[in-house]
Order: C-alpha cells, then sequence, then structure tokens
C-alpha cells in the first residue's frame, strides 16, 4: 500500500494538477480521516480522505488506467468548467467518467479554435504544461497588417512583452492576399495570449487564430470541431515519454491485451492463408 503526498494523491484521481491540489490544501479544502490536512501530509487507499467536504474516492494505482483526449476546439467555447455569463465551456462536450474529472492541458482563449488535450491524469497534465519540457506549438495565424521581412527577422529573433521575451521558432507561409494572409507559426512556451501578443508587437492584427499541432500530435482532418477522440495506447505513450513519466499499470496491461488479440489475428490469417 503506497503512502503518498496528498497532492499527488489528487492530481491522480484527476481533480486538479499537483499545483492546484496544493493551493487547496493551503486553503483548508482538504481533510484526511476528519483533520484538516496541512502541505506535506501523506495518505494511503484506506484513508478517508475530502476535498470540500466530498469523499476522494482514490482508485488502487495498479488499477488506475491514465487517459488522454484530443478536443477540437470551436470558437466561442471557454477553457472553465462554469462561466458566470453562462458562455459554453469545453468541458460540456467530453464524455463523462465515475470518480474522476477530467484536466486540460494549458489553454485556448475564447476567440482561439484549434487542438487541445484533456487528461484524467492530473500528473501528466502538469509536466506537459511545464516550461521545462519545452512542448511544440504550432498556429495558423491570419493576420491585418503589411508583414514585412523585418518583421518576420525580429519575430523569429524575439521581441520584449510585458512578461519578459518571446520569439517563434518558426513562422511559414500559408498563402491568402491582403487582409486573408495567413502563416504558420511554432512555439515552445504558453503565455496567456502569446501568440497574438508576439504579432501585436509589430502592430499587426490577429483576426484568426487556429491550433493545429502540439508535440507531434496534429489536429485530424476528420475530428470536427466541438468533438473529441480518445488517443490509443501507442500516441498516449508518445506524450509520457516525452515527459518522463511510465506507463500506469493498468495501461501496460491494457497495452498487453491488445498485443495478444492482435497476435492472434495475424496467425490467425497467417493459417488461412496456407491453406
Amino acid at each position: 500500500m503506497l503512502n503518498e503526498k496528498l497532492q499527488k494523491i489528487i492530481a491522480n484521481a484527476g481533480l486538479a494538477s499537483r499545483r492546484e491540489a496544493e493551493r487547496w490544501i493551503k486553503d483548508g479544502r482538504v481533510s484526511v480521516n476528519g483533520n484538516i490536512a496541512e502541505l506535506g501530509d501523506r495518505a494511503t487507499e484506506k484513508d478517508k480522505i475530502r476535498v470540500d467536504g466530498k469523499i476522494l474516492h482514490v482508485t488502487a494505482k495498479a488499477d488506475f488506467q491514465r487517459r488522454m483526449l484530443a478536443y477540437h476546439k470551436p470558437e466561442g467555447e471557454i477553457c472553465s468548467r462554469k462561466d458566470p455569463e453562462g458562455r459554453p465551456t469545453v468541458f460540456e462536450n467530453l464524455p463523462r467518467v465515475r470518480n474522476m474529472r477530467w484536466i486540460n492541458v494549458g489553454r485556448l482563449d475564447i476567440n482561439t479554435s484549434g487542438l487541445i488535450f484533456f487528461t484524467n491524469d492530473g500528473e501528466l497534465a502538469n509536466r506537459l504544461m511545464h516550461p521545462s519540457h519545452q512542448v511544440m506549438r504550432k498556429y495558423a495565424v491570419r493576420v491585418r497588417g503589411e508583414v514585412t521581412e523585418g518583421i518576420l527577422k525580429r519575430l523569429t529573433r524575439g521581441v520584449e512583452l510585458e512578461d519578459g521575451y518571446a520569439k517563434f521558432e518558426h513562422i511559414s507561409d500559408a498563402g491568402g492576399e491582403g487582409s486573408n494572409h495567413w502563416y504558420h507559426v511554432t512555439l515552445r512556451e504558453g503565455k496567456n495570449r502569446e501568440v497574438r501578443r508576439i504579432w501585436e508587437s509589430q502592430e499587426i492584427q490577429v483576426s484568426r487564430l487556429h491550433r493545429i499541432q502540439y508535440g507531434n500530435f496534429e489536429l485530424p482532418r476528420s475530428l470536427r470541431r466541438g468533438r473529441w477522440q480518445e488517443l490509443d495506447p501507442k500516441e498516449l505513450a508518445i506524450f509520457e515519454e516525452m515527459v518522463g513519466l511510465k506507463k500506469s499499470i493498468a495501461n501496460k496491461t491494457l497495452h498487453q491485451a491488445n498485443q495478444k488479440r492482435q497476435n492472434k489475428k495475424r496467425l490467425k490469417a497467417r493459417k488461412t492463408y496456407r491453406k
């Protein structure tokens, strides 16, 4: 039986990232066996952990199956669970799951569309969002204004924003004319509205922004706006390896079972062919 820090248990349950769970503990929102928890406290699967008075159902590590969804976010949706203004949220279109919640890997603002990921594992989400991993993000951008060679060079060399320097790792012309000109840009940070602010530093306005790639995963053409698809074990393994995360035991078992089924199909096909 594992004895782990509370923030890790909460993150593994899919309620929040580890950093957010630490804030919950500091705010007195977490208790263990009826006692308000403190940062640094540990617990096991048998302890009664409550968050905001609700019991946290802890899945044994051997039974935990890490999952990840790719979602095609439309413009007009916000990356929050609830909105006081009643605007639609990205979570409304996701599948429901028992005893856990989907955690968004980063955010896209209300006027940005495209690829965004969700996972039931707070540790995976936290690592993917951490600046140290430098995950590549690629966007299609429609701009208004005259874009000169000098501007393009400055955008790849780096420009100064209010929260530090930022730059595009690569820019390519994606066609169009006048106020309907498109570029593809890549960067490895996830600061708030960073793509828009980098262009605005050169007095160029972004009229459309669409994320088309995250890491090695490109937004599938078949994935319509407002729809999601679950990553298969191989796709998930790429992200796990990218951030140095071991495969969960349940994921390994599932992958092994799939491999056995595929091997049986191949063997059956060979026997049929020989006959």
